[in-house]
């Protein structure tokens, strides 16, 4: 009979057990299945065209971007492949559905065609986008 009633013990503590930590397990896998929130960038060119621009002439251009994601999007660094390229960015977060921009300055003095990259780097799903920046600087007056 002792051994009986400790089987159903044993059993009912079990019981207890799966029914006070099943939940717990269900509510952990619920939460793992919403999605994070997150930046998204979105460029409205990954290409700078300067064309053909004149020696000496004003080398900044601004590239616009939005946050399509539903979390603030942050850019964390925005490196140039060259010395001749000089970004600059806001350093404030872009909240979701928001807009902002990026400054490049490219150095005129130099004639010849050039073909750069800055690459961006944020919190967004895909953490490094690079944009193109590309043109030829000539003697004299621009096309």
């Amino acid at each position: 009979m002792k051994l009986k009633l400790n089987t159903v013990k044993k059993g009912a503590i079990l019981c207890f057990l799966f029914v006070v930590t099943a939940p717990l397990s269900y509510a952990q896998m619920a939460r793992e299945n919403i999605p994070a929130a997150i930046g998204i960038i979105d460029f409205k060119t990954e290409t700078v065209a300067y064309g053909t621009i004149a020696q000496n002439s004003d080398g900044q251009r601004t590239i616009t971007f939005k946050n399509t994601g539903d979390a603030p999007l942050l850019i964390t660094d925005v490196k140039s492949s060259c010395g001749c390229t000089v970004p600059s960015y806001s350093k404030t977060p872009v909240m979701p559905n928001e807009s902002g921009k990026i400054t490049v300055k490219y150095n005129t003095s130099k004639i010849g065609a050039f073909n750069k990259t800055i690459t961006v780097l944020s919190n967004a799903s895909a953490a490094s986008k690079q944009i193109k920046i590309k043109g030829e600087v000539t003697k004299g007056s621009s096309l």
